[in-house]
């Protein structure tokens, strides 16, 4: 039932823990009790009603077929309830009042050892147990065990779980040692009666607590669920200071006051079969409901989670998250039925929820029960935009523009405009607010967030962090010639690799081609250097992740379906090559590419980081002379078959430290929700300066750098260098550098340009 409980925590005095654990025990063998006596109760109308026997084939009638068993089931049922009717009423009778009134009645075998006082205590030390199983069903098994008594035996099994979902009982968990007692009563928010049954054991739970000398309120407070059972004057101190604090009630209006209790509350339930469920089944916010529900408030997400930053926010990691995802259901279910319309403030506070994460997936790992609050979010952004209710973001605009964009021009023009001009203009206006000084209390202390910060807040935080600059003017396309969507490039060195040599399909993906092109430059270069044939896609391509992430599915759809197509194609194309291995350069296309079955695409195929499959061949260095490197492993790493830092360290012959937490980039929430990454650019700042502390008191005359493997983070990384005074960049082009040249760019553009390109016409 998860969060659907009753939750009461008293305190007990510690000499008397053991009586109020008897006493809750008393109370759970009644409520015991009365739920296998409405078991009988039902099971006897099913007797006397008209019995599902299966006549099908038979020659005889369903009564015929019955005789006189439906009576001899009534008998049973009767017998057993007379004995469990004199049990529930007589628990305080001795126990020997009831071995004489049922001498063949069966006991435990711990009855030998025991000598219980009363029924009660005979229960409680499993002297006597009343077993419905073994008491009445393995005798209407028996009676009902024919084939034509099959739909009897299963109508039977059917009232038992249907009756046995609304049973009540009464969980402890104790602070065994200050006396504090949690006493919870799981119960099923569609089933009144249970409800109902709840609340009359939670009032004997509270005579219990007062009658053993405790108070009725222990770490959880008073709430609304326990203001009734406060007597007048031990509120009247509260109600005199809050009449004198606050004569107008504008703090917690009406809390612990006349008419506070449970009277007024409302709580909806995922599982009713009216209304409420006929709304979440005709939205996808029932979806986001159900995928949410069995969260066991545990928290143990919130180490991991990037947008939980305690020095600047409480309110965002999974688990808060999650609690606000069904606050915000329950104003959505309420309103449908209570008013015409929903609020909008709900879809701006569902947004806002959204918003603070990085889709990073990485609060699955340590759920015990494996929610993954990136695909919740994704979920969240798609109900909005289904709903007409997304609001338009400039920077998730001109991103996603950008990145669906295919034409050359185009795209020449945009990165003109968003790279060249704009970058530039964000690194001056970072230099103007650094010298008025308006950014250093945002970087060093962030705000909190509830919501969207004003303006100009916002503003602030898009420039306290300065943008990359020195990015290579064309995209790697433009620089060797091979743009024409009509056309796939097969790379080679023609004094290495002959058309029989091995080769692969490398997907560079959108930072890696038309953002860092030196990073899919890079790619090509080393393996052109390794004698390996390698096949590009035909044009300027998307993987899909982007627009997935950001809530836009139908077009991610779109995206990878048209992908697919495209790659059958290119396969058909080339047939003439055993295309293995497919290579990535950036962890989402990573996981992206995963969902593309490439195994029907290219046969037996693979997919694999470049970093991995170099340093599968065998190609690393022997350390660099005065360098330390750090290593940032995105948070969608594109490394899945060895551990991320053991490819390093061995790629580049020294040891390389780990930097952990999220760069703050992912993506475009720098752009989009600048706010929320100033707090988790504040946690990354913290790491990477001990990091780079650390390697300088090993090595003081060496050079420090940032290594990674992911486009956004090697933007997002760039942004460190001042808060550090460490460049950052790619592992693979560190690697060209030192294998290649420090001219190793221009020499393989020229190299590829002169012969090392093979046109084929798709």
């Amino acid at each position: 039932t998860n969060a659907f409980k009753i939750n009461e925590d008293v305190v007990i005095p510690l000499p008397r823990l053991g009586d109020y654990s008897d006493g809750i025990e008393r109370i759970n063998i009644e409520l015991s009790m009365a739920n296998k006596l409405r078991l009988l109760d039902q099971l006897t109308e099913f007797f006397h009603g008209r019995l599902p026997v299966d006549t099908l084939g038979s020659a005889v009638t369903a009564d015929e077929l019955l005789g006189d068993r439906r009576e001899a089931a009534l008998a049973l049922i009767d017998a057993v309830r007379a004995r469990w009717s004199w049990i529930n009423s007589q628990m305080d009778a001795p126990f020997a009042d009831y071995t004489a009134r049922y001498p063949d009645a069966p006991l435990e075998p711990s009855a030998a050892h025991l000598s219980p006082a009363t029924v009660f205590h005979a229960m409680r030390d499993f002297a006597l147990r009343v077993s419905w199983k073994r008491e009445l069903l393995e005798d209407l098994d028996t009676l009902f065990s024919g084939k034509t008594d099959a739909p009897i035996r299963q109508a039977v099994a059917n009232i038992h779980q249907q009756v046995l979902r609304g049973r009540v009982f009464v969980a402890l968990h104790m602070h065994a040692g200050d006396g504090n007692v949690h006493t919870n009563i799981p119960v099923n928010s569609d089933d009144y009666d249970m409800l109902q049954t709840a609340h009359k054991a939670v009032a004997r739970i509270m005579e219990l607590a007062r009658g053993l000398n405790g108070v009725i309120s222990g770490e959880h407070g008073i709430g609304i669920t326990k203001l009734e059972f406060l007597r007048d004057e031990e509120i009247a101190p509260f109600v005199a200071y809050k009449q004198q604090v606050d004569p107008k009630g504008h703090f917690n209006q009406g809390k612990l006051l006349p008419g506070a209790d449970l009277r007024n509350a409302y709580t909806p339930s995922f599982e009713l079969l009216g209304a409420e469920s006929l709304i979440l089944e005709q939205s996808d916010l029932g979806e986001i409901s159900a995928s949410v529900k069995d969260c066991l408030r545990c928290g143990k997400c919130k180490p991991v989670c990037s947008t939980h930053v305690p020095r600047a926010n409480l309110l965002y990691s999974p688990r808060n998250k999650i609690l606000g995802v069904g606050l915000l259901t329950e104003a959505f279910l309420y309103e449908e039925q209570t008013r015409r319309g929903v609020s909008l403030k709900h879809f701006d506070e569902l947004t806002d929820v959204a918003d603070h994460c990085t889709v990073c997936h990485k609060c699955v790992n340590p759920c015990p029960v494996k929610i993954d609050f990136g695909d919740v979010s994704v979920a969240m952004r798609n109900f909005l935009r289904k709903a007409g209710k997304k609001k338009f973001n400039p920077g998730t605009a001109a991103a996603m523009a950008f990145l669906n964009a295919k034409d050359p021009a185009t795209i020449k023009a945009m990165r003109a405009g968003m790279m060249g001009l704009g970058y530039k203009a964000q690194r001056a206006g970072h230099q103007l607010f650094k010298r008025l000084g308006l950014i250093q209390e945002q970087t060093s202390q962030p705000p909190s967030t509830v919501g969207k910060p004003a303006v100009k807040s916002q503003v602030i935080h898009f420039f306290n962090k300065p943008m990359p600059g020195n990015l290579p003017k064309k995209t790697s396309r433009a620089l060797l010639d091979i743009e024409d969507p009509n056309i796939v490039p097969v790379i080679r060195d023609p004094q290495k690799a002959s058309e029989g040599a091995e080769a692969v399909f490398y997907f560079p993906g959108c930072g890696s081609e038309r953002l860092f092109s030196q990073v899919g430059l890079a790619t090509q270069a080393m393996l052109y250097h390794a004698g390996v044939q390698t096949v590009l896609p035909p044009g300027y391509l998307c993987c899909g992740y982007p627009q997935n992430a950001t809530g836009n599915a139908d077009k991610g759809q779109a995206i990878t379906t048209e992908n697919r197509v495209l790659f059958h194609r290119v396969a058909n194309t080339l047939n003439y090559l055993d295309i293995k291995t497919v290579i990535v350069s950036c962890g989402t296309c990573m996981d992206q590419l995963q969902k593309y079955a490439f195994g029907q695409i290219f046969p037996g195929c693979r997919i694999l980081d470049i970093h991995e499959y170099l340093m599968e061949k065998g190609i690393k260095l022997d350390g660099v002379q005065g360098v330390r490197y750090m290593y940032h492993d995105p948070c969608h790493t594109p490394m899945k078959t060895h551990a991320p830092l053991k490819v390093v360290n061995e790629l580049m012959g020294s040891e390389v430290k780990l930097t952990d937490r999220c760069c703050g980039e992912s993506g475009t929430l720098a752009a989009t929700r600048p706010d929320v990454s100033t707090q988790v650019r504040f946690r990354k700042e913290e790491d990477i300066r001990k990091v780079a502390a650390g390697l300088r008191e090993q090595s003081p005359d060496s050079e420090v750098k940032i290594l990674t493997s992911c486009p956004a983070c090697l933007q997002g990384l760039s942004r460190y260098h001042d808060d550090a005074n460490a460049d950052a960049d790619y592992i693979v082009v560190e690697m060209a550098k030192a294998v290649l040249g420090d001219n190793w760019m221009a020499d393989y553009v020229a190299k590829a340009s002169q012969g090392g390109v093979e046109r084929v016409l798709l």
